[in-house]
């Protein structure tokens, strides 16, 4: 166990920012969260391992679409939806973790961890980020066995979008249920779910997610003292990922529908080569020039500025950007059981139109 300080909070903002994959949130954000919890409180971060077996963790996360703009989540909003959940746990809850690391979504739970006297486990649903709360439900997403319970807290009073709800159901229709209340809330919503014990974490989860995303951030901000090709190569070099292409931004179609960002993204390379990324809020696929599958979900993907080399959204990606693609491969990241299971990749292919499952145990392609 130890305290988390303002250090971590920028090297989890750092870190996480290249995990986010595209999506994950946004820097401003969990900056701002991660202050406002050593603000209030002195958020401590364990390891799943010192915790009792029958320990209840929560997830603490938010829902919708990076590129949504008509929402708002503010600190109190993510306390709150951890509250309402609490309520039905009479104090069993001791911890809470998140679904994925990302440029705000690492920092999910700092803030109800530090309001409300609980811990952050060191563990993710997902190493990296991923559009649906199925893919971060720690293989639960397809049980009929397990009733689960989420909350969501979110919107903007002042246009009768603001929402506060609490569902019970199998987790993949209360998943539904919330991605349709983020949607109606603005386009994003923070949300807790999903009570487990500590035992089924140590099972299911990407553990030491966090440190994982801190330990990257803390070498990021060391490299970037000495320029921009320093920070592309120690991130290759700490993670073991590499760039499979750096080239020109030339097409962006990406649209936001149903609370996610759908479409793709096309870069071109000096050499004319040109690759596309498929965007469902993450980047969840790279095809190559001739259509060959070069990286697939659950590879880290994500597109680094050749400019400053820090990670860029696919909502600030802008055509005429100068822009390398970077991917780790699966075998080199803890893998949770949520990415493992077939259940949930049905609604995400048909959704982007492309196949992902059958890639699952295909490693990722010749970086360049």
């Amino acid at each position: 166990m130890r305290e988390l300080t303002k250090e971590d909070v920028l090297a989890a903002v750092r870190g996480g920012s290249v995990y986010a994959s595209g999506g994950g949130g946004w820097v401003d954000h969990g900056l701002e969260i991660g202050g406002a919890a050593l603000a209030i409180g002195k958020p401590k971060l364990v390891s799943v391992d010192e915790l009792p077996d029958d320990a209840i963790v929560l997830t603490c996360t938010a829902i919708g679409a990076p590129a949504g703009t008509d929402w708002q989540m503010l600190g109190k909003d993510y306390i709150k939806a951890v509250e309402l959940i609490m309520e039905q746990y009479e104090g069993r809850i001791v911890g809470v973790m998140t679904p994925q690391n990302g440029m705000s979504s690492s920092i999910n739970g700092w803030l109800p961890a530090a309001a409300l006297g609980l811990v952050v486990v060191d563990a993710t649903g997902d190493i990296r980020a991923h559009p649906t709360g199925k893919m971060g439900s720690l293989g639960l997403a397809s049980s009929l066995e397990y009733e689960t319970i989420q909350a969501v807290v979110g919107g903007k009073p002042e246009l009768g979008s603001y929402i506060e709800l609490v569902v019970k159901g199998t987790p993949a229709r209360t998943s539904n249920i919330l991605r349709t209340a983020s949607d109606m809330a603005g386009g994003f919503i923070a949300a807790a779910r999903h009570p487990l014990p500590a035992k089924y974490i140590k099972e299911h989860a990407a553990i030491g997610g966090i440190s994982i995303a801190i330990e990257l951030g803390k070498a990021i901000i060391e490299a970037e003292q000495q320029g921009t090709e320093h920070v592309l190569q120690t991130i290759c070099g700490h993670t073991g990922g590499k760039l499979l292409a750096r080239g020109r931004i030339t097409k962006k179609d990406v649209h936001y529908a149903g609370a996610f960002d759908l479409g793709t993204i096309d870069l071109e390379e000096a050499d004319g080569r040109v690759v596309k990324l498929h965007v469902m809020n993450e980047y969840m696929a790279v095809d190559g020039p001739d259509g060959e599958r070069l990286s697939t979900f659950p590879d880290v993907i994500a597109t680094l500025s050749l400019e400053t080399g820090r990670p860029v959204s696919v909502g600030h990606i802008e055509e005429g950007a100068e822009i390398g693609v970077f991917v780790i491969d699966r075998s080199l990241i803890p893998l949770s059981s949520s990415v493992k299971d077939p259940s949930v990749y049905p609604e995400v292919e048909q959704a982007m139109g492309i196949e992902l499952l059958k890639y699952l145990g295909t490693p990722s392609g010749s970086g360049v």
